[in-house]
């Protein structure tokens, strides 16, 4: 069942089945809220630090998942292209909130909303992009997709990673990639604006540019809009949005000790800052790089661009403003600009996936090439 199918008629709206996932984050919460701060005082013991770090990690995740299920029931009633809109924005405020838990934490976070940012567009355009491009070629030789939609993300994201991580090494009003409040105030509002103009055409008026083409043979040629989906049963959008709630709010509480430990483990460690960037952004995009693959794998390859493209954009547009308000407010510094290397990669991938998204439809070699950046990502993070 894709998101553009209707409900089947006899499918149940509540089961018990979906308290399970929330049930255990919520116990997790309660036994952090009563022994918590005992176990922080032992995180010198390695097995205790790992344990409750793979713990949390799991729940996390686990706890994301049911996030993603109750944000694609909401798509179901929805439809494309706001389902999906909703499922990209639930993520991202996971991410929002495990960073600003983080940088709120005692330790050195000056440049986690910087790696994480980061971490996530390798991610997401090398890594997921790069291995559904691979299956889906593959597995079905070529793949169509909506490459007015494809063109949208890119056109929005291209700017907003420049302004957000590289600009802020080339300014003359600070030498260590940080903003001033002026200039943090202003990026805020037009990053804000831009992400909501770019909303505003996605679910409005050029909505069929995020919709599957017609067919085959008109790859680039937006699907009609379809009629609005059926009118859902009277209090099914309420239980989706409760559940929906009921699933975030333990990752919401749990971010704070899952910081602590992160925190700790890296300082202790020695591992490289980034390393808590890429962990934040594999926690908030595993679920969502999942969905991504699966629709890949259906042929299903303009909701699968929908959902990574979406995931860039919505990343940089929402996570900026929240981590320079963050800053503003509390007075710790926070560095967006990238090393030198790191913007060549930026610079790279941007060019490459406005290259892979130039035509009508894709193979494996584009899916090849990212993963090769992808794989030169991984390797600048423990040998920069």
């Amino acid at each position: 069942m894709t998101l553009d199918s209707p409900r089947p008629a006899g499918l149940p709206v509540f089961n018990a089945k979906m308290l399970i996932r929330p049930a255990a984050a919520w116990l997790t919460v309660a036994l952090f809220l009563i022994f918590g701060s005992d176990w922080m005082q032992h995180l010198s013991r390695h097995e205790i630090g790992l344990s409750l770090f793979a713990w949390l990690f799991f729940v996390i995740v686990w706890g994301s998942f049911g996030v993603v299920h109750e944000a694609e029931e909401l798509a179901h009633l929805l439809g494309e292209p706001v389902g999906t809109l909703v499922l990209t924005l639930s993520i991202v405020l996971i991410e929002v909130v495990l960073i600003s838990a983080v940088m709120l934490g005692a330790g050195d976070t000056a440049t986690l909303a910087r790696d994480t940012m980061f971490a996530v567009l390798m991610i997401v355009l090398n890594g997921v992009v790069g291995l559904g491009l691979l299956i889906g070629g593959i597995r079905h030789h070529e793949q169509a997709y909506n490459l007015h939609g494809a063109s949208a993300f890119l056109a929005v994201i291209i700017p907003l990673a420049t302004i957000a991580l590289v600009l802020p090494n080339f300014t003359a009003s600070t030498h260590d990639g940080t903003l001033t409040p002026v200039q943090a105030v202003c990026f805020s509002i037009l990053t804000i604006g831009l992400y909501g103009l770019f909303l505003w055409l996605q679910t409005g008026r050029h909505k069929g540019y995020f919709i599957a083409p017609r067919s085959d043979t008109d790859a680039n040629v937006p699907e009609e809009v379809p009629p609005p989906p059926p009118r859902p049963r009277k209090g099914e959008m309420a239980i989706h949005l409760v559940l929906l709630l009921v699933n975030i709010l333990p990752i919401v509480i749990l971010s704070k000790s899952l910081a602590k430990v992160l925190d700790y483990g890296i300082a202790a460690t020695g591992a490289p800052h980034a390393l808590g960037g890429i962990i934040i952004a594999m926690l908030v995009f595993t679920p969502e790089g999942i969905s991504a693959l699966i629709a890949i794998r259906r042929d299903e390859l303009t909701r699968a661009i929908n959902l990574c493209l979406g995931g860039a954009a919505s990343t940089v547009g929402l996570t900026v403003p929240a981590v320079l308000a963050i800053g503003l407010f509390t007075g710790k510094p926070v560095v967006l600009g990238l090393p030198s290397a790191s913007i060549v990669l930026l610079s790279s991938t941007l060019v490459l996936s406005t290259l892979t998204f130039s035509g009508w439809r894709t193979t494996m070699l584009e899916g090849a090439v990212h993963l090769s950046m992808f794989a030169v990502f991984l390797v600048l993070v423990f040998s920069p």
